[in-house]
Protein backbone atom coordinates (compact mmCIF):
# COMPACT_ATOMS: atom_id res chain seq x y z
CA UNK A 1 0.00 0.00 0.00
CA UNK A 2 1.52 3.35 -1.07
CA UNK A 3 0.57 6.07 1.41
CA UNK A 4 1.56 9.69 0.88
CA UNK A 5 1.70 11.89 3.99
CA UNK A 6 1.40 15.65 3.84
CA UNK A 7 2.87 17.18 7.01
CA UNK A 8 3.61 20.68 8.30
CA UNK A 9 7.23 20.25 9.39
CA UNK A 10 10.51 18.67 8.32
CA UNK A 11 10.82 15.40 10.20
CA UNK A 12 13.94 14.93 12.35
CA UNK A 13 14.80 11.74 10.43
CA UNK A 14 15.17 13.73 7.21
CA UNK A 15 16.80 16.75 8.85
CA UNK A 16 19.48 14.70 10.58
CA UNK A 17 20.29 12.83 7.37
CA UNK A 18 20.59 16.12 5.47
CA UNK A 19 22.31 17.97 8.35
CA UNK A 20 19.58 20.60 8.54
CA UNK A 21 17.84 22.20 11.54
CA UNK A 22 14.34 21.03 12.34
CA UNK A 23 11.31 22.10 14.37
CA UNK A 24 10.33 20.52 17.69
CA UNK A 25 6.64 21.07 16.90
CA UNK A 26 4.11 18.36 16.11
CA UNK A 27 5.99 15.57 17.81
CA UNK A 28 3.08 13.15 17.35
CA UNK A 29 3.86 12.99 13.62
CA UNK A 30 7.40 11.85 14.35
CA UNK A 31 6.08 9.36 16.91
CA UNK A 32 3.77 7.85 14.32
CA UNK A 33 6.52 7.85 11.68
CA UNK A 34 8.76 5.85 14.01
CA UNK A 35 6.01 3.29 14.52
CA UNK A 36 5.39 2.88 10.79
CA UNK A 37 9.12 2.45 10.18
CA UNK A 38 9.54 -0.02 13.05
CA UNK A 39 6.59 -2.20 12.04
CA UNK A 40 7.64 -2.10 8.41
CA UNK A 41 10.97 -3.64 9.35
CA UNK A 42 9.41 -6.26 11.65
CA UNK A 43 8.49 -9.70 10.37
CA UNK A 44 4.84 -9.78 9.39
CA UNK A 45 4.52 -6.02 9.66
CA UNK A 46 2.01 -3.99 7.68
CA UNK A 47 3.13 -3.40 4.11
CA UNK A 48 3.06 0.38 4.00
CA UNK A 49 5.32 2.13 1.51
CA UNK A 50 5.54 5.65 2.84
CA UNK A 51 6.06 8.95 1.02
CA UNK A 52 6.24 12.26 2.88
CA UNK A 53 5.69 15.80 1.59
CA UNK A 54 6.92 18.62 3.81
CA UNK A 55 7.49 22.41 3.58
CA UNK A 56 11.04 23.35 2.61
CA UNK A 57 13.02 26.34 1.40
CA UNK A 58 12.91 24.95 -2.12
CA UNK A 59 11.22 22.20 -4.11
CA UNK A 60 13.13 18.94 -4.18
CA UNK A 61 12.73 15.70 -6.09
CA UNK A 62 12.26 12.34 -4.45
CA UNK A 63 14.92 11.63 -1.81
CA UNK A 64 14.86 8.17 -0.27
CA UNK A 65 16.02 7.94 3.34
CA UNK A 66 15.72 4.67 5.24
CA UNK A 67 13.22 3.38 2.67
CA UNK A 68 10.92 6.43 2.87
CA UNK A 69 10.43 8.81 -0.07
CA UNK A 70 10.71 12.48 0.95
CA UNK A 71 9.51 15.41 -1.19
CA UNK A 72 10.16 19.01 -0.21
CA UNK A 73 7.81 21.71 -1.45
CA UNK A 74 8.35 25.46 -1.23
CA UNK A 75 5.81 27.34 0.86
CA UNK A 76 5.99 30.51 2.98
CA UNK A 77 4.56 29.35 6.31
CA UNK A 78 4.90 32.86 7.73
CA UNK A 79 1.85 33.83 5.62
CA UNK A 80 -0.43 30.80 5.99
CA UNK A 81 -3.49 32.84 5.02
CA UNK A 82 -2.22 33.14 1.42
CA UNK A 83 -3.05 30.44 -1.11
CA UNK A 84 -0.64 29.64 -3.93
CA UNK A 85 -2.18 27.69 -6.79
CA UNK A 86 1.32 26.69 -7.86
CA UNK A 87 1.25 24.18 -5.01
CA UNK A 88 -1.43 22.21 -6.82
CA UNK A 89 0.88 21.71 -9.81
CA UNK A 90 3.75 20.79 -7.50
CA UNK A 91 1.67 18.17 -5.70
CA UNK A 92 0.32 16.81 -8.99
CA UNK A 93 3.93 16.05 -10.00
CA UNK A 94 4.64 14.38 -6.66
CA UNK A 95 1.47 12.29 -6.93
CA UNK A 96 2.42 11.22 -10.47
CA UNK A 97 5.88 10.22 -9.24
CA UNK A 98 4.88 8.38 -6.05
CA UNK A 99 1.56 6.91 -7.25
CA UNK A 100 -0.15 6.83 -3.83
CA UNK A 101 -3.09 4.56 -3.07
CA UNK A 102 -4.05 6.91 -0.22
CA UNK A 103 -3.19 10.45 0.80
CA UNK A 104 -3.07 11.30 4.52
CA UNK A 105 -3.07 15.03 5.31
CA UNK A 106 -1.99 15.95 8.84
CA UNK A 107 -4.07 19.01 9.65
CA UNK A 108 -6.23 21.16 7.39
CA UNK A 109 -5.10 24.55 8.67
CA UNK A 110 -2.37 25.35 6.12
CA UNK A 111 -2.91 26.19 2.41
CA UNK A 112 -0.98 23.11 1.33
CA UNK A 113 -3.76 20.90 2.72
CA UNK A 114 -6.31 22.33 0.30
CA UNK A 115 -3.79 22.24 -2.55
CA UNK A 116 -3.08 18.54 -1.94
CA UNK A 117 -6.69 17.38 -1.83
CA UNK A 118 -7.41 19.39 -4.99
CA UNK A 119 -4.40 17.86 -6.75
CA UNK A 120 -5.22 14.29 -5.67
CA UNK A 121 -8.90 14.53 -6.66
CA UNK A 122 -9.89 11.31 -4.92
CA UNK A 123 -12.05 12.13 -1.87
CA UNK A 124 -12.68 8.46 -1.07
CA UNK A 125 -8.90 7.90 -0.81
CA UNK A 126 -8.16 11.11 1.12
CA UNK A 127 -7.78 11.18 4.90
CA UNK A 128 -7.42 14.43 6.89
CA UNK A 129 -6.27 14.33 10.49
CA UNK A 130 -7.73 17.11 12.63
CA UNK A 131 -5.23 19.28 14.48
CA UNK A 132 -6.12 22.89 15.26
CA UNK A 133 -9.49 24.20 14.06
CA UNK A 134 -8.95 27.64 12.54
CA UNK A 135 -12.67 28.41 12.33
CA UNK A 136 -13.00 28.05 16.10
CA UNK A 137 -9.67 29.75 16.77
CA UNK A 138 -10.83 32.82 14.85
CA UNK A 139 -13.95 33.05 17.01
CA UNK A 140 -11.90 32.98 20.22
CA UNK A 141 -8.94 35.01 18.98
CA UNK A 142 -9.46 38.04 21.21
CA UNK A 143 -8.99 35.84 24.29
CA UNK A 144 -10.63 38.36 26.64
CA UNK A 145 -7.94 40.98 26.04
CA UNK A 146 -8.72 44.54 27.17
CA UNK A 147 -10.09 46.86 24.49
CA UNK A 148 -6.97 49.03 24.66
CA UNK A 149 -4.74 46.04 23.87
CA UNK A 150 -7.02 44.60 21.20
CA UNK A 151 -7.12 47.91 19.32
CA UNK A 152 -3.43 48.73 19.68
CA UNK A 153 -1.06 48.64 16.69
CA UNK A 154 2.65 48.72 17.46
CA UNK A 155 5.44 49.63 15.04
CA UNK A 156 6.02 45.94 14.37
CA UNK A 157 2.30 45.35 13.77
CA UNK A 158 2.05 48.27 11.34
CA UNK A 159 5.10 47.20 9.32
CA UNK A 160 3.92 43.62 9.04
CA UNK A 161 0.22 44.52 8.74
CA UNK A 162 -0.27 42.10 11.57
CA UNK A 163 -2.16 43.72 14.43
CA UNK A 164 -4.27 41.49 16.65
CA UNK A 165 -7.38 42.37 14.66
CA UNK A 166 -5.56 41.62 11.42
CA UNK A 167 -4.35 38.32 12.84
CA UNK A 168 -7.96 37.41 13.56
CA UNK A 169 -8.98 38.27 10.00
CA UNK A 170 -6.15 36.13 8.63
CA UNK A 171 -7.32 33.27 10.81
CA UNK A 172 -10.82 33.62 9.40
CA UNK A 173 -9.38 33.25 5.89
CA UNK A 174 -7.49 30.15 7.00
CA UNK A 175 -10.75 28.82 8.42
CA UNK A 176 -12.42 29.15 5.02
CA UNK A 177 -9.58 27.20 3.37
CA UNK A 178 -9.66 24.62 6.13
CA UNK A 179 -13.37 24.01 5.59
CA UNK A 180 -12.84 23.75 1.84
CA UNK A 181 -10.18 21.05 2.33
CA UNK A 182 -12.34 19.06 4.75
CA UNK A 183 -15.27 19.10 2.35
CA UNK A 184 -13.07 17.46 -0.30
CA UNK A 185 -12.12 14.50 1.91
CA UNK A 186 -14.30 11.47 2.59
CA UNK A 187 -12.34 10.41 5.66
CA UNK A 188 -11.38 12.37 8.79
CA UNK A 189 -9.52 11.35 11.93
CA UNK A 190 -10.05 13.04 15.27
CA UNK A 191 -9.69 12.37 18.98
CA UNK A 192 -11.98 14.69 20.94
CA UNK A 193 -15.68 15.51 21.14
CA UNK A 194 -14.68 19.01 20.06
CA UNK A 195 -13.32 17.99 16.65
CA UNK A 196 -15.95 15.26 16.20
CA UNK A 197 -18.78 17.76 16.62
CA UNK A 198 -17.12 20.33 14.36
CA UNK A 199 -16.61 17.87 11.52
CA UNK A 200 -20.08 16.36 12.00
CA UNK A 201 -21.65 19.79 11.46
CA UNK A 202 -19.38 20.70 8.55
CA UNK A 203 -19.23 17.47 6.56
CA UNK A 204 -21.77 14.96 7.90
CA UNK A 205 -21.31 12.59 4.93
CA UNK A 206 -17.61 12.04 5.64
CA UNK A 207 -16.52 9.10 7.79
CA UNK A 208 -15.07 10.15 11.16
CA UNK A 209 -12.41 7.74 12.44
CA UNK A 210 -11.46 8.11 16.13
CA UNK A 211 -7.69 7.86 16.46
CA UNK A 212 -5.38 8.90 19.28
CA UNK A 213 -1.89 10.30 18.91
CA UNK A 214 1.52 8.88 19.73
CA UNK A 215 3.70 11.32 21.62
CA UNK A 216 7.46 11.81 21.39
CA UNK A 217 9.37 8.89 22.87
CA UNK A 218 11.03 10.81 25.73
CA UNK A 219 7.65 11.40 27.37
CA UNK A 220 7.18 7.68 27.91
CA UNK A 221 10.26 7.69 30.16
CA UNK A 222 10.28 8.83 33.77
CA UNK A 223 7.52 9.61 36.23
CA UNK A 224 6.70 12.72 38.26
CA UNK A 225 6.85 12.65 42.04
CA UNK A 226 6.08 15.38 44.53
CA UNK A 227 9.36 14.70 46.32
CA UNK A 228 11.42 15.51 43.23
CA UNK A 229 9.36 18.50 42.11
CA UNK A 230 9.84 22.10 43.22
CA UNK A 231 6.83 23.18 45.30
CA UNK A 232 4.68 26.02 44.02
CA UNK A 233 6.14 26.06 40.50
CA UNK A 234 4.00 26.21 37.36
CA UNK A 235 5.18 25.36 33.87
CA UNK A 236 3.74 26.45 30.51
CA UNK A 237 5.06 25.20 27.18
CA UNK A 238 3.99 28.23 25.16
CA UNK A 239 2.74 31.75 25.77
CA UNK A 240 3.53 33.88 22.74
CA UNK A 241 0.01 34.23 21.34
CA UNK A 242 -3.18 35.33 23.13
CA UNK A 243 -4.93 31.99 22.60
CA UNK A 244 -2.48 30.28 24.96
CA UNK A 245 -3.69 32.46 27.84
CA UNK A 246 -0.43 33.50 29.50
CA UNK A 247 -2.03 36.82 30.40
CA UNK A 248 -4.55 35.02 32.63
CA UNK A 249 -1.74 33.42 34.63
CA UNK A 250 0.12 36.72 34.98
CA UNK A 251 -3.09 38.40 36.16
CA UNK A 252 -3.60 35.65 38.73
CA UNK A 253 -0.07 35.70 40.12
CA UNK A 254 -0.20 38.74 42.46
CA UNK A 255 -3.01 37.09 44.44
CA UNK A 256 -1.29 33.70 44.42
CA UNK A 257 1.99 35.22 45.57
CA UNK A 258 0.17 36.44 48.65
CA UNK A 259 -0.51 32.79 49.48
CA UNK A 260 2.71 31.26 48.12
CA UNK A 261 5.62 33.73 48.29
CA UNK A 262 7.89 31.18 46.57
CA UNK A 263 5.56 30.79 43.59
CA UNK A 264 7.40 30.70 40.25
CA UNK A 265 6.16 30.49 36.66
CA UNK A 266 8.37 29.00 33.94
CA UNK A 267 7.37 29.55 30.31
CA UNK A 268 8.91 27.79 27.29
CA UNK A 269 8.56 28.75 23.64
CA UNK A 270 9.17 31.91 21.67
CA UNK A 271 10.11 34.91 23.83
CA UNK A 272 7.25 37.39 24.04
CA UNK A 273 9.06 40.54 25.05
CA UNK A 274 11.35 40.52 22.01
CA UNK A 275 10.70 40.15 18.29
CA UNK A 276 7.45 38.21 18.43
CA UNK A 277 7.23 35.10 16.29
CA UNK A 278 10.64 33.48 16.55
CA UNK A 279 12.75 32.53 13.54
CA UNK A 280 10.06 33.12 10.91
CA UNK A 281 9.36 36.56 12.34
CA UNK A 282 13.02 37.43 12.34
CA UNK A 283 13.36 36.36 8.71
CA UNK A 284 10.34 38.46 7.75
CA UNK A 285 11.77 41.53 9.46
CA UNK A 286 15.14 40.85 7.83
CA UNK A 287 13.53 40.95 4.38
CA UNK A 288 12.13 44.39 5.21
CA UNK A 289 15.52 45.60 6.37
CA UNK A 290 14.36 45.98 9.97
CA UNK A 291 16.05 43.20 11.88
CA UNK A 292 19.37 45.02 12.36
CA UNK A 293 18.27 48.64 12.11
CA UNK A 294 15.30 48.65 14.50
CA UNK A 295 15.69 48.47 18.31
CA UNK A 296 14.28 45.33 19.91
CA UNK A 297 11.45 47.15 21.69
CA UNK A 298 10.07 48.27 18.31
CA UNK A 299 9.83 44.68 17.08
CA UNK A 300 7.29 43.65 19.71
CA UNK A 301 3.61 43.18 18.95
CA UNK A 302 0.70 44.52 20.98
CA UNK A 303 0.29 41.25 22.88
CA UNK A 304 3.98 41.12 23.75
CA UNK A 305 3.77 44.69 25.04
CA UNK A 306 0.78 43.78 27.18
CA UNK A 307 2.54 40.76 28.70
CA UNK A 308 5.59 42.91 29.35
CA UNK A 309 3.45 45.42 31.21
CA UNK A 310 1.86 42.68 33.31
CA UNK A 311 5.24 41.15 34.13
CA UNK A 312 6.68 44.54 35.11
CA UNK A 313 4.53 44.43 38.23
CA UNK A 314 7.13 44.58 41.04
CA UNK A 315 5.51 41.54 42.62
CA UNK A 316 6.20 39.42 39.54
CA UNK A 317 9.67 40.42 38.41
CA UNK A 318 11.49 37.69 40.29
CA UNK A 319 8.80 35.08 39.82
CA UNK A 320 8.55 34.63 36.04
CA UNK A 321 11.24 32.99 33.91
CA UNK A 322 11.12 32.60 30.12
CA UNK A 323 13.08 29.52 29.08
CA UNK A 324 13.10 30.05 25.30
CA UNK A 325 12.73 27.25 22.77
CA UNK A 326 13.22 23.83 24.39
CA UNK A 327 13.67 20.47 22.73
CA UNK A 328 11.66 17.46 23.87
CA UNK A 329 14.14 16.55 26.60
CA UNK A 330 14.15 20.13 27.87
CA UNK A 331 10.37 20.21 28.10
CA UNK A 332 10.32 16.83 29.81
CA UNK A 333 12.85 17.96 32.42
CA UNK A 334 10.95 21.19 33.08
CA UNK A 335 7.70 19.26 33.50
CA UNK A 336 9.21 16.79 35.97
CA UNK A 337 10.59 19.68 38.08
CA UNK A 338 7.27 21.55 38.18
CA UNK A 339 4.56 21.25 40.79
CA UNK A 340 2.05 21.36 37.93
CA UNK A 341 1.63 22.02 34.25
CA UNK A 342 -0.79 24.85 33.55
CA UNK A 343 -2.67 25.17 30.27
CA UNK A 344 -4.88 28.29 30.35
CA UNK A 345 -5.78 28.32 26.63
CA UNK A 346 -9.05 29.79 25.40
CA UNK A 347 -9.33 27.21 22.62
CA UNK A 348 -7.50 23.91 21.98
CA UNK A 349 -8.26 20.58 20.41
CA UNK A 350 -5.82 18.26 22.18
CA UNK A 351 -2.75 20.20 23.32
CA UNK A 352 0.45 18.17 23.27
CA UNK A 353 1.59 19.78 26.50
CA UNK A 354 -1.34 18.28 28.41
CA UNK A 355 -0.92 14.85 26.83
CA UNK A 356 2.82 14.78 27.49
CA UNK A 357 2.41 15.92 31.08
CA UNK A 358 -0.20 13.22 31.66
CA UNK A 359 2.16 10.57 30.32
CA UNK A 360 4.74 11.66 32.89
CA UNK A 361 2.18 11.81 35.69
CA UNK A 362 2.64 15.58 36.10
CA UNK A 363 -0.44 17.17 37.73
CA UNK A 364 -2.35 19.22 35.17
CA UNK A 365 -4.33 22.42 35.67
CA UNK A 366 -6.16 23.34 32.45
CA UNK A 367 -9.01 25.41 31.12
CA UNK A 368 -12.18 23.64 30.06
CA UNK A 369 -11.60 24.81 26.48
CA UNK A 370 -12.35 22.89 23.29
CA UNK A 371 -11.24 19.27 23.43
CA UNK A 372 -9.38 19.43 26.75
CA UNK A 373 -12.30 17.90 28.72
CA UNK A 374 -12.01 14.88 26.40
CA UNK A 375 -8.43 14.34 27.56
CA UNK A 376 -8.90 14.27 31.32
CA UNK A 377 -11.72 14.10 33.85
CA UNK A 378 -12.01 17.06 36.21
CA UNK A 379 -10.90 16.29 39.79
CA UNK A 380 -10.13 12.72 38.75
CA UNK A 381 -7.18 13.11 36.37
CA UNK A 382 -6.50 16.82 36.66
CA UNK A 383 -8.19 20.10 37.52
CA UNK A 384 -10.21 22.04 34.97
CA UNK A 385 -11.21 25.66 35.40
CA UNK A 386 -13.55 27.94 33.50
CA UNK A 387 -11.68 29.40 30.55
CA UNK A 388 -10.80 33.13 30.77
CA UNK A 389 -11.70 33.18 34.49
CA UNK A 390 -8.75 34.41 36.55
CA UNK A 391 -10.64 33.67 39.75
CA UNK A 392 -11.30 30.05 38.76
CA UNK A 393 -7.67 29.70 37.71
CA UNK A 394 -6.54 30.93 41.14
CA UNK A 395 -8.88 28.49 42.88
CA UNK A 396 -7.60 25.59 40.77
CA UNK A 397 -3.98 26.39 41.63
CA UNK A 398 -4.83 26.71 45.32
CA UNK A 399 -6.64 23.38 45.32
CA UNK A 400 -3.63 21.60 43.88
CA UNK A 401 -0.94 23.42 45.85
CA UNK A 402 -2.70 22.91 49.21
CA UNK A 403 -3.09 19.15 48.84
CA UNK A 404 0.08 17.24 47.84
CA UNK A 405 -1.77 13.94 48.15
CA UNK A 406 -4.38 15.14 45.66
CA UNK A 407 -1.66 16.26 43.25
CA UNK A 408 -0.02 12.84 43.38
CA UNK A 409 -3.35 11.04 42.99
CA UNK A 410 -4.40 13.14 39.99
CA UNK A 411 -1.01 12.73 38.34
CA UNK A 412 -1.03 8.96 38.78
CA UNK A 413 -4.56 8.65 37.37
CA UNK A 414 -3.69 10.85 34.42
CA UNK A 415 -0.60 8.79 33.68
CA UNK A 416 -2.61 5.55 33.75
CA UNK A 417 -5.08 6.96 31.24
CA UNK A 418 -2.44 8.53 28.99
CA UNK A 419 -0.41 5.34 28.73
CA UNK A 420 -3.49 3.72 27.20
CA UNK A 421 -4.55 6.67 25.07
CA UNK A 422 -1.09 7.23 23.64
CA UNK A 423 0.07 3.63 23.39
CA UNK A 424 2.22 3.56 20.24
CA UNK A 425 1.39 0.02 19.14
CA UNK A 426 -2.35 0.49 19.67
CA UNK A 427 -2.35 3.73 17.71
CA UNK A 428 -0.32 2.21 14.89
CA UNK A 429 -2.75 -0.70 14.59
CA UNK A 430 -5.64 1.75 14.55
CA UNK A 431 -3.99 3.70 11.73
CA UNK A 432 -3.62 0.52 9.70
CA UNK A 433 -7.30 -0.31 10.30
CA UNK A 434 -8.29 3.09 8.93
CA UNK A 435 -6.08 2.68 5.87
CA UNK A 436 -7.51 -0.77 5.16
CA UNK A 437 -11.06 0.56 5.54
CA UNK A 438 -10.33 3.26 3.01
CA UNK A 439 -8.94 0.71 0.56
CA UNK A 440 -11.70 -1.84 0.98
CA UNK A 441 -14.80 0.28 1.57
CA UNK A 442 -14.33 3.68 -0.02
CA UNK A 443 -16.99 6.36 0.45
CA UNK A 444 -18.29 7.63 -2.88
CA UNK A 445 -20.58 10.37 -4.19
CA UNK A 446 -19.82 13.05 -1.62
Amino acid sequence: MNVLWLINIMLPAYAVAKKQPFSVREGWVYGLYEQVRRHRDAEGGEEITLGICFPAKRNSGREIIDGVSFYGFKEDLSTPEKYERGLEKRFAKIIADFQPDLVHVFGAEFPHALAMVRAFEQPERTLIGMQGICTEIAKEYRADLPESVWNRTTFRDAVRRDSLRQQQEKMKVRGVRERSALLLAAHITGRTEFDREFTRRLCPRATYHPMNETMRSVFYEGEWSFENATPHTLFMTQGDIPLKGLHFVLRAMPYLLGLYPDLHLYVAGNPVFESHGGEEEGQSLQKKGLKKRVPEDLKVGAYGEYLSQLAENPLLREHVTFLGILDAEGIRSAMLRAHALICPSVVENSPNSVCEAMLLGVPVIASDAGGIPSLLADRQEGILFKKTSVKDLQTAVQTLFDDPALAARLGAAARKRALLTHDPDTNYRRLCEIYRTMEEQPVADL
